[in-house]
């Protein structure tokens, strides 16, 4: 099965991995016999369908779930069914390397016109000299 991101973006059946664990939370006797909670993994270093650019973004928005060796490793076990947990760990994966094709909007940086300067300096002019006339005292 094929996961589309976007026109361009595809995950193959090949790059993901899916493990099937036990899992704690609500369940009853069943927590004890099935493994419920999945473990997905996904090769994105590896993939060939992933620009560098939306890599190096996925790289750095993935954070702990990236491996040394390119991975990424999402575990879900929010449901009690396999396939639910299933679904939402795919879906996870969607929606990451979506997140991780939009380029960031450049920062334009902007500059403090003179009369700002200007204002500012008087302001604090003004200040000091309120200070300065707050005169101590004067004994006799």
């Amino acid at each position: 099965m094929i996961l589309r991101v976007t026109d361009q973006i595809s995950i193959e059946d090949w790059e993901i991995t899916e493990a099937f664990v036990r899992a704690g939370g609500p369940g009853g006797q069943n927590v004890n016999k099935v493994s419920s909670a999945v473990e997905l993994r996904f090769e994105a270093g590896r993939s060939p369908n992933l620009p560098e650019a939306v890599k190096t973004r996925l790289r750095r928005l993935a954070g702990r779930r990236w491996t040394k060796d390119g991975a990424i490793v999402l575990q879900v076990s929010e449901e009690r069914s396999q396939a639910r947990n299933r679904e939402i760990a795919r879906d996870r994966l969607v929606a990451l390397v979506l997140a991780a094709t939009v380029v960031p909007k450049r920062r334009v940086k902007t500059r403090v016109s003179p009369n700002q300067k200007r204002k500012r300096v008087e302001a604090k002019k003004k200040r000091g000299e309120v200070k300065r006339a707050r005169g101590g005292v004067e004994e006799e």
